[in-house]
């Protein structure tokens, strides 16, 4: 990705004043509330539980059984009821993938408002065939305000990716799907509605075996952070910094910059990776259509930096200001 020479330091602010970053600091409310580690006697089988990941990780036997939730910002479900049904499947299902995970059901409650958005539930049945994750129960009710939506999910690994084990030395490579374009004027950058059945599901599929093998330990999936805000919050969860080279960012042609990194793409990923894995690991993402680079390494300085060419702009200082709390 390119930007114009000068660019680096009014982007990198424009970057941090993003309101889809800020949201990740309301998180520090449920990290207060919680803490960072679920008490131990609560899971006397398998110890601690760590809180604050794309999916809770429970110790099941061999394998661990994998916990996560999404909402629907009201807004979005007005503006796009059908989209924001298939999303509420797809960002849970990335979810379980971003922990070396498989998708094993969902459960959704759905308030139906006086909107009349019931093509929220045609939208997450398109996303339940798509995916090839059964929707097997929730709640649906009709409402007299706005329509809310909520979906959880379970899934299932054999070894986790996880963001507290990333650690300095390791390669930033990030795994996006190009092959899509934005819908609407937002950040929703959808690779996912048009394509094959069998190409989603074969894209997943890869951070499992990645984790399975051995290739990857450490990992987030990109969310509405963005790609910057998204290694942030990898970071704080390991301990680790990072110094980021946004010219080695995969990004469709001609792009904004500031569009791009605050989007969420439909298929995209923050993987930490040893350096002698990095081919392999890439060669598997560009076998199932993903463009995937190294963009980056990372630090024991618990700050990310941004680098284009000479120039170099600070993003955040983790030593200086917590986002979501869940820190390592």
């Amino acid at each position: 990705m390119k930007l114009e020479a000068g660019r680096l330091r009014s982007l990198t602010e424009e970057l941090r004043s993003r309101a889809e970053l800020g949201l990740k600091r309301d998180i520090g409310l449920a990290a207060s509330a919680f803490g960072r580690r679920t008490k131990s006697e609560w899971f006397p089988e398998s110890g601690t539980i760590l809180n604050g990941d794309d999916a809770a990780a429970l110790p099941n036997g061999d394998e661990y059984t994998l916990f996560a939730a999404e909402g629907m910002r009201g807004e979005f479900v007005a503006a796009d009821p059908w989209f924001a049904g298939f999303c509420s499947i797809l960002v849970n299902v990335n979810d379980i993938a971003a922990m070396g995970g498989r998708p094993w059901a969902v459960v959704d409650v759905l308030f139906l408002g006086a909107d009349g958005a019931e093509r929220v539930l045609e939208g997450m049945a398109a996303a339940s065939e798509a995916l090839g994750v059964p929707v097997v129960g929730g709640h649906t009710a009709r409402v007299s305000g706005a329509t809310g939506l909520a979906v959880a999910v379970l899934g299932r690994a054999k070894r986790l990716i996880a963001s507290e084990t990333a650690r300095p030395g390791q390669v930033l490579v990030a795994a996006v799907d190009l092959k899509g374009t934005f819908r609407g004027t937002g950040g929703n950058f959808n690779a996912a509605t048009t394509a094959p059945h069998r190409q989603l599901r074969a894209q997943l599929a890869v951070l499992p075996e990645l984790a399975e093998s051995g290739l990857v330990g450490a990992g987030k999936d990109i969310s509405m952070a963005g790609t910057c805000g998204t290694t942030l919050m990898l970071l704080e969860a390991s301990g680790t910094g990072a110094v980021l080279d946004l010219e080695r960012v995969p990004a469709p042609p001609a792009v904004d910059p500031l569009r791009w990194l605050t989007s969420f793409p439909s298929f995209g990923f923050v993987l930490a990776v040893d350096p002698a894995n990095v081919e392999a690991v890439c060669g598997r993402f560009d076998a199932v259509g993903v463009a995937a680079a190294p963009i980056g390494e990372l630090t024991d300085t618990r700050r990310l930096e941004l680098r284009h060419g000479s120039e170099r702009e600070t993003y955040w200082d983790l030593r200086e200001q917590a986002l979501t709390g869940f820190g390592g």
